[in-house]
């Protein structure tokens, strides 16, 4: 495998194909006490992060803020997670005002691990040939030579989607495999993020969202049965009095002539109604994006603020987002 760089993504989405994700930092947590801090920051009950099983959590402010989004994956003794290049000093040095309390326990940046994201079920094939039904379902993980093989979320075509942590060398036949798979731009796996229904955090969106509006509950991100952590009051108010009023929704943008920016608004006439998220430009023109929008005001004519003659398509997520309809959310 060799990296790839374009500014835009591919159209369609190619498969099989495997992409360093190079924008993202993998930080390892060790010590005694590791699962303490993090039951105490995450989103996520730490208990249920096993050798075979990786969800994604969310850090929060105690307003219930969103100021990272993450995997937690079980490395032995310790707990590994994912942050965006650009934003892991700030969020790290945050972090570690909590982990002072942990006598012991420290949290440190893997520098010689990497991300590869692979698109499409023939890519993990080649790399796990006789046990891919342990990946049946976003969040599965296994252990293998050199680090961890996770499923994470198909986007809403149905393309299966997979996630290789390398902390350390694969073995010949694992690293044979790897440079098989053609490789594909940064810009194919952001794409597929956002066709996934993914959000990512950005300097522009960072504390501006509650992590429901981000739908990180129907990601797997956000176990409301858990005990206290900062932000938890707001986000199980939020989560069981029904009062959720905007969620992410995903856009395709046509005659835009520069893409609309994260922190961007959306805009109902001369009412801002949302914000975007995270968005894609694709080879063909168009570009897709993820925004935090108003229930009510979804499905109309918006346009983004810096293209007002740019008109945006509802497209797919594929989870359903019940609040929406106001129905009952399962507790998960």
């Amino acid at each position: 495998m060799s990296d790839t760089e374009s500014p835009l993504a591919s159209h369609p989405l190619p498969q099989p194909c495997c992409v360093s994700v190079s924008d993202r930092i993998i930080v390892r947590i060790s010590g005694p006490g590791t699962d303490k801090f993090l039951q105490g920051q995450f989103s996520q009950q730490i208990e249920d992060v096993t050798q075979v099983h990786s969800p994604r959590a969310a850090a929060c402010t105690p307003k219930g803020r969103t100021y990272c989004l993450t995997r937690l994956v079980r490395d032995g003794d310790d707990i590994l997670m994912e942050l965006p290049a650009d934003l892991s000093d700030g969020t790290v040095t945050h972090l570690r005002k909590y982990l002072m309390l942990f006598r012991g326990t420290s949290m440190e940046v893997e520098s010689d691990a990497r991300i590869v994201g692979l698109l499409g079920d023939a890519a993990v094939e080649k790399l796990l040939p006789e046990n891919t039904s342990a990946l049946a379902v976003a969040g599965d993980s296994v252990k293998i030579s050199g680090g961890h093989l996770i499923r994470t979320m198909d986007t809403a075509e149905g393309m299966a989607r997979y996630e290789l942590w390398q902390t350390g060398d694969l073995d010949t036949s694992l690293q044979q495999a790897l440079e098989e798979i053609p490789a594909a731009p940064l810009a194919d796996w952001q794409a597929s993020e956002i066709a996934a229904g993914v959000a990512s955090p950005t300097a522009a969106t960072t504390e501006s969202f509650v992590p429901q509006m981000l739908n990180w509950q129907h990601v797997g991100g956000i176990h409301f049965k858990k005990g206290c952590y900062t932000g938890q009051e707001v986000i199980a108010r939020m989560h069981f009095l029904g009062q959720l009023k905007k969620s992410l929704f995903r856009y395709t943008c046509e005659g835009a002539g520069t893409l609309p920016a994260p922190g961007e608004s959306l805009l109902d006439g001369d009412r801002s109604v949302g914000n975007v998220v995270n968005s894609v430009g694709f080879s063909d023109g168009h570009s897709e994006i993820l925004a935090v929008v108003r229930h009510d005001a979804a499905e109309k004519s918006l346009v983004p603020e810096s293209a007002s003659d740019a008109a945006l398509s509802l497209r797919p997520l594929p989870y359903s987002v019940p609040e929406r309809e106001k129905t009952d959310t399962p507790d998960t």
